[in-house]
């Protein structure tokens, strides 16, 4: 497992859903390698389908932007 801390920027998710993006994204990074981003994503999208239902989208990185038209009601964010 990768020692360090993860700060939550930004988000409208419950702490719940926080706490568990958080536990998928330690158990992504303890399957795969730091740098595999698209495998670390898929896992997370993959949990959390799992958890709370179909369409989730996980975008991980270092250096990415992003535009996604997203109706507020439906919308759950970590940055």
């Amino acid at each position: 497992m990768l020692e360090g801390k993860a700060v939550v920027i930004d988000t409208d998710m419950s702490l719940e859903m926080q706490a568990q993006a958080m536990a998928f994204a330690s158990q992504a990074l303890d399957l795969y390698e730091v740098f595999d981003c698209k495998s670390i994503a898929a896992y997370i999208k993959k949990e959390f389908d799992k958890m709370y239902g179909p369409g989730w989208q996980c975008v991980v990185g270092t250096s990415f932007r992003c535009f996604l038209p997203i109706s507020k009601e439906l919308s759950y964010i970590i940055h």
